[in-house]
């Protein structure tokens, strides 16, 4: 397609100006070949005439689309040309402010003038591994990139920092050496990272000033060599200088300052150690007040100077050393104000006793008359003799300035001399990063010296960068295997000749130095004879002679003659430096003797040689004798300087920064476009582009060119092979096979190409929403037509509705008129009638009135005084029926209040009233019958519990046979009960004849409710009016209540408002103090990881014939220290072990008897173990002998029955023991005061007294002990033979046992047994008799009880039957009913008291089942047939298998080294994961500390506690980047805490325990401090995990969240440029969402299957969102590309995927959907509308977890991605920061992706018990043994 045919109508192109250098305009008219003029309009609406050039018949460069504007590479544009360039930049650095911009292989970098938030160290990690085209431009990508490929190619890199004075070159490279040092770190404790930033304060102090252009600006070119190992880690740097600028120490121009450090000592001029020095203020010294600006605005010179200091001491430059560097320097200042007089024209002489003179010559410490003799005077040496020569006042000014440059350039090569001697490193250097930061391109009206060798430099420096450029080009092509054609660029090889080749201007300047008497004049003639008309790049002025023009790559630039030979010279008198070498200032002399033992190529302003490269030559000028080092010129010297870094920079990678300067008045954010195309131009930006531009600068892959242009597509072209199918596309679209080649992976497309496929793509779209437009506006007509149809016919059927309603009202008012008609003439004729007989009526009314009036007055006058006797006695009878009716009602009123009182105490235990119940039952007879039924059953329900009693009597009574008197006289309580029962039926047939009564009744209950209603009637009205007053009052009780409510709702409100910030900032507080804890425990497990490390290394060193041996291990007393630090942050669990401490302290002498007494209790306990244990085993022997017994099955019974309640009393006992001494602790507790541990205190009285109490009941239980065991043995010998075949060996078997007793002498102590049987079996007889004495007192009580309820209720019916017969029915049923309810109750008390009697005895009985079953195979298998018939008498050997393992390992201590190492260094996680139970090494270990712990063997227990932890350290950092490891030992470490607590005896952690669990507490040690020690173990675990799984995920989370397209076909994919972005396209090694999920899966998984804590899973799941959120949040805070409508729908995507998973988990309440919502938030912020001022209040309101840098950061990065949609307005990003700017957020712009949540570990007691873990033998714990 040719160029022409896109100048269509519409088209925008770029008009040169001379304001804005470019101006964008509009077609108006189509471009045809041949016309001479373009008719535009302007942005602004003024149209032009724009006529073509006639010679060239170029067009103006066409306007990119404005989907392209803004783009992070300028190469990605469709045009690239100068104007598309500068309004690229200018895009992105104002209406985005972004100053970073890549030009292909160049990073453009824009001065904002501003300091911005976008250097962090989280910013570094952001970008940290990152690939540089996957984030947005910055120096981080530069440096990553120089980094990267330094790693992966094994080759040194060089990063070039270039640009004009003010550019922000220094900063750029500071910033990129701050990356370096960050990323690598060091590889020795010498911080050598800090020590390389370290140096740029002090360089900055000695090299940089403040100029026109630049409040800092360096004033000498520097490269630094940052050396790595090979693990790619700093070990040392080095610097070289290039062309330090003296020449400011003795002049500065107007609003310049001199170097920084001499401002910076005269404003510390007051310190102290200053005052030697003598300084002032800077105005008073002649080198300091030239420039008349001797303050830079917000910069603090002493605080600058104290930075210095720093910076030299960590630099290893000692204090005496700095204070000769500040010597010197004020000498310089002194020797500036040194002024002279003449006496001639030929001479001069400085004034006696001169004072700058003399303090300089005391501060550099020589003699006054020498030095100021050779000021004024020189020596001359000929061939045969040397005379002195007096100088006249210019010169010796000019002597005394160069004396001035010469002293600081020493001072200053010594300081870099020095900074690279504290920056070299022994270590052998395996590579290097070097970074340039070097003067750009320079031209001011005056050129000179430097200005020459500044450019000198930057033509070099471009010839290198076009040859890297065309390299690279060519490199592409050739690996894409397209046809290379040959690119013509710019070629500065000739101008580099005129400059250095032989009789070049370098060479002719050096040649006039050697004149006697050369001048700047003679040398410009050689200028002119030489170069002029014989090469095009040189020119004379027109209006000088004294100067000359080179036409540089960047532009002509014209210097002048004079001064260059005596700058090139740089003549110092020899005679003022012999003065100065003979000084007392050891560092003086130093300082000049270094200048002749340096090397040649360090006589420029460098410092030391640099370090080792690789490939760089070794200078040619090497072995040149160092004796004529001071006869080279400058000239000369900064060409080998210059040769030698180029060398250095063929021999790396370079990576290019170019620093351009956006205006000259240091403004922020303004852009000055004339500026910046001068630097664009100057810094081979736009050549850069013009090579790019030659070629093919467009390049897509495959797969992004099928995604874009999809639409241009059909169905049928689309094939499987993309590569073809975009093959027969682009044939199609572009006819021209030159404008586009297929690479390899690629295609190429020359300029033009994709802006013609981008209008053809956009025309499709256009096409296809104006089909859309015109189906939806189709719908839209015929649904509105619809819908007017609609609406005439309503409206048509209520306007006919409308006209048959008037038809009607026309004939009712017809109708209606005619029956008017009628009756008015009625009317009229009854008028007439009546007026007529009205008269005839009135004049019989007048005669008959006045009779009937006299008549009348006299019946009135009658009706009066009869009227007025009526008044009279009714109210006389009136007042006396209220006097009495009040007396009848005052009289009532006494009467029932005494008689309620009296009901009163009757009814109390009442519910409900009678009245209640006649209101609610107005049927009373149903409810009568129901109630007889009620009583029916419930005397059923009685009866039957009467049976159940009955019942239970008889079992006691078979029980008490043996007692006869006794029975008796149960038997006759049993008739006494039996009568009582049949009293109770009567009572009950009573209580039938009662309610017969009531139905009587019922008649006159009739007759009273009619009563009842008539005065029901009377008292409403009286009602109704005391209901009136009441809901008046009613009301203003509401209002008053509600106003009491709402106070009170106000104050409630306040206060938990109140409360809860006051909860939340102690929240806070609590998780600060957590997180910094923890940070601390992280830092010293770093710390001691590192220290492990270098021990190791050590013994590596020293080769130890040994390695295996071990070294003492100090984590104990570590721990104990880290134990004392941490005490503040302990959890809340335990919370009894911090109880227990006080008393510890302000109680030792009680506590130590508590621990005393603890101590005996202990041992009480387990020798009634141990009683216990024999009582069992002599019931066993019990059980095994009742089979033998046939004859006595009951006696043996009785018998075992007694041993086993026995038994339970010493449980209960044993328990009661427990519980006295829980209350002795909690007495202890409560009351540790001063004076507690006195003895008459009350705790030491409860201490003494339970110690009593406790000894007493252990000897009674000794002697139970005895006798029972007394009682067996009688039993055992009076067993009567068997008459079988084996009676005679029993026989022979009892016999033998009664000889080995006689043997013994047991025969006596078995008589004493029996006797003491006997006494036993007599008290048992008679405890038993007694208590049935109390039954039987207590059946009798029981008997009068229910007499006197007779009685009760006989008199209770007395008085109902005095009462109306109406209350007598309700009272009897009342108090019926409320008996019956108590009888029930009673009842149900005792049936519930009998089941658990019944739940108990049949537990009891399961209980001996079980034992008996557990013998009997314990029997069959311990036991052989034939040891069952031998010896049936020793049962005792027997084990039972239940008290076979009490939770407890035992071990050697020999085995511990074994024990750890199966256990913990040699254990697979994977393999106890799935195979054993979760936790079970914490458990094996727990139950070795409790055996340890019931040895009461405290070194075995530290021994083991230690091992264990330290060998837990040792393979997590074996392994510690295997997340099943971490995650397996931190589930085991948390459950062996929880151990430590569950069974540590304090109440707190016991309350979920079993009893069996309660028993295996530990009993001799408190591990409160080990528990503290593996909470920090833990932590340091949980933080290692969260690392493991960062580390897992960091590769996952951009590509899966932001880059990998979930929902196909959303986001649209652009023209990306050089930088080629990673692919959205899912690969094969591509990450997508369901990859994070899966391996969310697989962590989620292996946390479950190790047995982690609930709770522990859910902060893990937190901080592993976190990170998701945080890392996702921060590439698109960073990513220009990701900031688009399309991409926040497939976040939010993702995110409900994500939120998907912790629903399916069960997760939700784990915190972790509220660390995504910053993410949620910018998604969201990206979709809606950010237009108005009510969006902007919406996106304020919504993005509450977003901070304002956050929101205006997304904001200037919303691009679109395709034509229709609309960039976000500048003015609308003001809005929102002027609504945010109250907001106090963070100003840091990205989240903290390393931030780690405080973890906490709730306390999570284990249900298992202990006694039935079973160790696998694949442990390999053989030698453990289960006691």
């Amino acid at each position: 397609m040719a160029a022409s045919e896109l100048y269509t109508k519409y088209a925008r192109i770029w008009i040169p100006d001379p304001e804005v250098v470019w101006k964008s305009a509009e077609l108006l008219k189509n471009y045809k070949p041949g016309d001479k003029v373009l008719h535009l309009r302007f942005e602004d609406g003024k149209d032009l005439e724009y006529k073509l050039d006639p010679k060239s018949k170029e067009l103006p460069p066409l306007r990119n689309p404005d989907i392209l504007v803004g783009e992070n590479d300028l190469t990605a544009l469709s045009y690239l040309h100068e104007p598309a360039v500068l309004h690229n930049l200018k895009v992105r650095f104002i209406d985005s402010k972004l100053i970073y911009t890549y030009c292909g292989i160049v990073l453009v970098a824009i001065n904002p003038y501003e300091q911005l938030p976008i250097y962090g160290e989280d910013i570094i990690n952001a970008y940290s591994g990152q690939n540089m085209g996957d984030m947005d431009p910055h120096i981080f990508a530069v440096a990553e990139e120089a980094y990267k490929q330094m790693a992966r190619d094994e080759r040194n890199q060089s990063i070039i920092v270039s640009g004009e004075s003010g550019a922000g070159k220094t900063v750029s490279a500071k910033y990129a050496m701050r990356y370096f040092a960050t990323v690598s770190g060091s590889a020795s404790d010498a911080n050598v990272e800090e020590k390389v930033l370290a140096s740029n304060p002090i360089m900055e102090s000695i090299g940089n000033a403040k100029t026109t252009r630049n409040d800092n600006s360096s004033r000498f070119g520097k490269y630094i060599e940052i050396g790595f190992d090979k693990r790619y880690r700093i070990i040392g740097a080095n610097m070289r200088t290039y062309l330090l600028e003296k020449s400011r120490v003795v002049f500065q121009a107007e609003e310049e300052r001199n170097y920084h450090i001499f401002y910076q000592l005269c404003a510390s001029a007051a310190l102290p150690e200053f005052k030697t020095l003598r300084l002032g203020n800077a105005t008073y010294f002649h080198y300091t007040k030239q420039g008349g600006s001797p303050v830079i605005d917000g910069i603090d010179d002493a605080k600058e100077m104290t930075n210095t200091r720093r910076a030299c001491s960590l630099l290893g430059i000692i204090d005496s050393y700095q204070m000769g560097i500040f010597q010197i320097l004020a000498a310089i200042l002194h020797l500036g104000n040194v002024s002279f007089t003449s006496r001639d024209a030929d001479s001069c002489t400085i004034p006696p006793k001169h004072e700058p003179l003399s303090i300089f010559c005391d501060l550099m410490g020589v003699e006054y008359e020498q030095m100021a003799h050779w000021l004024c005077h020189r020596k001359l040496a000929t061939a045969t003799e040397t005379y002195i020569k007096p100088i006249s006042k210019l010169q010796a000014v000019n002597a005394r300035d160069a004396l001035a440059k010469h002293i600081y350039a020493n001072l200053f090569n010594w300081i870099v001399g020095h900074v690279n001697e504290a920056l070299h490193s022994t270590m052998k250097q395996h590579s290097f990063i070097g970074v340039l930061d070097i003067y750009g391109f320079e031209t001011f009206e005056i050129n000179s010296f430097e200005q020459f060798c500044i450019n000198y430099a930057n033509e070099k420096l471009q010839q290198q960068f076009n040859m890297h450029v065309f390299k690279l080009e060519q490199e592409e092509y050739m690996k894409e295997q397209i046809p290379w054609t040959l690119i013509d660029f710019y070629d500065n090889q000739p101008c580099i000749n005129l400059i250095e080749a032989k009789l070049g201007i370098l060479d002719l300047l050096d040649e006039e130095c050697k004149m006697p008497k050369g001048s700047d004049n003679s040398w410009a003639q050689k200028l002119y004879n030489t170069h002029l008309n014989k090469t095009s790049l040189f020119e004379k002025p027109r209006l000088s002679n004294k100067a000359f023009i080179i036409k540089h790559f960047a532009d002509k630039v014209e210097y002048q003659c004079e001064g260059f030979l005596e700058k090139n010279k740089d003549t110092v008198y020899e005679e003022q430096i012999q003065v100065l070498k003979s000084s007392k200032l050891k560092m003086l002399s130093e300082l000049f003797l270094d200048v002749k033992a340096i090397s040649p190529t360090s006589a420029t302003p460098s410092g030391r040689t640099p370090l080792s490269r690789t490939a760089v030559k070794p200078a040619k000028s090497k072995t040149v004798q160092a004796s004529k080092e001071h006869k080279k010129t400058v000239g000369h010297q900064f060409r080998n300087s210059l040769q030698l870094l180029m060398e250095t920079l063929n021999a790396t990678t370079p990576h290019y920064v170019r620093c351009i300067k956006p205006n000259d008045f240091k403004f922020p954010f303004m852009f000055d476009e004339k500026r910046t195309v001068q630097q664009l131009r100057a810094c081979g930006v736009l050549e850069t582009i013009r090579i790019s531009a030659a070629g093919f600068p467009s390049r897509w892959t495959y797969q992004e060119f099928f995604s874009r242009y999809r639409v241009l597509m059909k169905q049928k072209d689309v094939l499987g092979d993309r590569k073809q199918t975009c093959k027969n596309v682009l044939e199609k679209l572009i006819l021209d096979k030159d404008k586009y080649q297929f690479g390899k992976t690629k295609i190429f497309f020359r300029a033009g190409q994709v802006a013609y496929l981008e209008k053809i793509r956009s025309d499709k779209l256009r096409a296809a929403c104006v089909r859309i437009q015109k189906t939806i506006r189709g719908w839209l007509m015929r649904k509105k037509y619809l819908r007017m149809r609609k609406a005439a016919i309503t409206v048509q059927r209520y306007v006919r509705g409308y006209q048959a309603r008037c038809l009607a009202t026309f004939l009712r008012r017809t109708r209606a008129a005619l029956i008017i008609q009628k009756f008015q003439r009625m009317y009229t004729i009854r008028k007439r009638y009546r007026r007529t007989r009205k008269a005839t009526v009135v004049l019989q009314s007048y005669s008959r009135g006045y009779i009937a009036r006299k008549q009348y007055r006299k019946m009135l006058r009658e009706h009066k005084a009869t009227v007025i006797q009526k008044r009279v006695r009714g109210w006389l009878a009136r007042l006396h029926y209220h006097r009495t009716l009040e007396a009848i009602v005052y009289l009532q009123c006494c009467y029932r209040r005494m008689m309620a009182k009296r009901e009163l105490k009757k009814l109390k235990i009442e519910a409900r009233s009678v009245e209640h119940y006649k209101k609610l039952n107005f049927g009373m007879e149903n409810k009568i019958m129901q109630l007889q039924r009620k009583i029916d059953e419930q005397s059923k329900d009685s009866k039957s519990l009467l049976e159940k009693l009955t019942s239970l009597e008889v079992v006691y009574r078979l029980e008490t046979e043996k007692l006869k008197s006794d029975v008796e006289r149960l038997k006759t309580s049993e008739e006494e009960a039996k009568n009582a029962t049949n009293r109770v039926l009567s009572l009950q047939e009573e209580i039938t004849r009662l309610q017969k009564e009531l139905l009587q009744t019922q008649s006159e209950k009739k007759s009273i409710q009619d009563k009842a209603e008539i005065y029901k009637q009377e008292t409403d009205q009286l009602v109704l009016e005391l209901k009136d007053q009441n809901t008046l009052l009613k009301k203003e009780k509401d209002e008053l209540n509600h106003r009491i409510q709402d106070q009170a709702k106000e104050m409630t409100d306040a206060m938990e408002k109140r409360l809860m910030e006051e909860t939340k900032q102690l929240e806070l507080d609590l998780n600060d103090e957590r997180l910094r804890y923890q940070n601390l425990l992280n830092e010293f497990s770093r710390l001691e990881e590192r220290y492990d490390d270098l021990k190791d290394e050590m013994k590596l060193m020293v080769n130890i014939s040994k390695p295996g041996r071990k070294r003492t291990d100090s984590t104990h007393s570590s721990n104990e220290s880290e134990y004392t630090y941490s005490s503040e942050i302990t959890e809340a669990e335990d919370f009894p072990m911090r109880m227990e401490e006080p008393s510890e302290k302000k109680a030792p002498l009680d506590m130590s008897l508590f621990l005393k007494l603890q101590k005996r209790v202990t041992e009480l306990e387990q020798e009634k173990q141990s009683l216990q244990d024999e009582l069992d085993r002599k019931e066993e022997q019990v059980l095994r002998a009742k089979a033998k017994e046939e004859e006595r099955p009951q006696m043996r019974g009785a018998e075992l029955e007694y041993e086993s309640l026995k038994r339970q009393e010493l449980e209960s006992e044993n328990k009661k023991l427990k519980n006295e001494l829980n209350e002795l602790r909690k007495a202890l507790i409560e009351k540790s005061a001063p004076g507690v541990s006195a003895p008459g205190a009350p705790a030491y009285r409860v201490l003494l007294e339970q110690m009593t109490s406790v000894s007493e009941e252990l000897e009674v239980r000794k002697e139970e002990v005895l006798i029972l065991r007394s009682q067996l043995m009688s039993q055992k010998e009076a067993i009567p033979p068997k008459d079988d075949k084996n009676t005679m060996t029993d026989s022979t078997i009892l016999l033998e046992d009664v000889q080995k007793m006689k043997d013994k002498g047991e025969i006596a102590q078995a008589y004493i047994g029996l006797k003491e049987t006997n006494r036993l079996l007599e008290s048992q007889l008679q405890t038993q008799k007694r208590s049935h004495d109390n039954e039987l007192e207590a059946l009798r009580g029981e008997i009068q009880g229910l007499k006197e309820e007779n009685n009760r209720q006989q008199q209770l019916l007395a008085q109902n039957l005095q009462l109306p017969p109406e209350a007598r029915i309700e009272a009897s049923l009342q108090h019926e009913i409320t008996r019956l309810t108590n009888e029930n109750l009673d009842l149900m008390e005792q049936l519930e008291k009998q089941d658990k009697t019944v739940r108990k005895l049949k537990k009891q009985l399961k209980v001996f089942a079980k034992k008996i079953d557990e013998l009997e195979v314990g029997q069959m298998e311990n036991i052989s047939p034939g040891q069952i018939i031998d010896e049936p008498i020793h049962p005792v050997n027997i084990p039972r298998k239940e008290k076979d393992f009490q939770g407890m390992l035992e071990y050697k201590k020999e085995d511990e080294p074994k024990l750890v190492k199966n256990l913990i260094l040699d254990l697979k996680p994977r393999g106890v994961a799935v195979n054993l139970i979760p936790g079970l090494p914490a458990y094996i270990l727990f139950m070795c500390v409790r055996h340890a712990d019931y040895l009461n063997d405290d070194q075995k227990v530290r021994s083991l506690l230690t091992s264990t932890i330290n060998g837990i350290k040792k393979i997590l950092k074996k392994r510690g980047d295997d997340f099943e490891t971490v995650s397996f030992w931190l589930s085991n470490t948390c459950r062996f805490l929880h151990c430590l607590k569950q069974y540590s005896g304090e109440e707190g952690f016991m309350k979920h325990n079993t009893t069996r669990q309660n028993e295996h507490c530990l009993t001799n040690f408190d591990l409160a401090e080990y528990r503290q020690v593996l909470s920090d173990l833990a932590i340091q675990i949980y933080q290692q995990l969260v690392r493991v799984l960062e580390n897992i995920l960091q590769p996952m989370i951009v590509s899966g969240m932001l880059e990998h397209e979930t929902i196909q076909g959303v986001s649209g994919v652009k023209p990306t440029g050089l930088r080629k972005r990673t692919s959205s396209i899912a690969d094969e090694g591509t990450y997508t969402l369901d990859s994070i999920i899966r391996q969310l899966n697989t962590f989620h998984s292996i946390m479950c299957q190790h047995g982690m804590d609930p709770e522990l899973v859910k902060q893990v799941v937190k901080q592993m969102f976190y990170i998701i959120g945080a890392v996702t949040l921060n590439n698109l805070l960073l990513r220009k590309d990701m900031c688009s409508w399309s991409k926040g729908m497939q976040i939010r995507y993702n995110v409900s995927q994500l939120e998907e998973w912790l629903r399916d988990k069960n997760l939700m309440t784990s915190g972790a959907k509220e660390t995504l919502e910053p993410l949620i938030q910018a998604a969201q912020l990206l979709q809606v509308k950010k237009k108005t001022d009510e969006d902007a209040e919406a996106i304020c309101s919504m993005c509450n977890a977003l901070t304002t840098a956050q929101i205006v950061k997304v904001l200037n990065l919303y691009t679109p991605v395709n034509e229709f949609e609309e960039r976000v307005t500048v003015s609308f990003i003001r809005t929102i920061q002027m609504r945010m700017r109250d907001r106090k957020d963070s100003p840091q712009l990205l989240m903290d992706a390393k931030h780690i949540f405080p973890v906490t570990f709730p306390f999570n007691p284990s249900s298992l018990a202990l006694e039935t873990i079973q160790i696998p033998a694949s442990l390999g714990l053989g030698f453990l043994t289960r006691v």
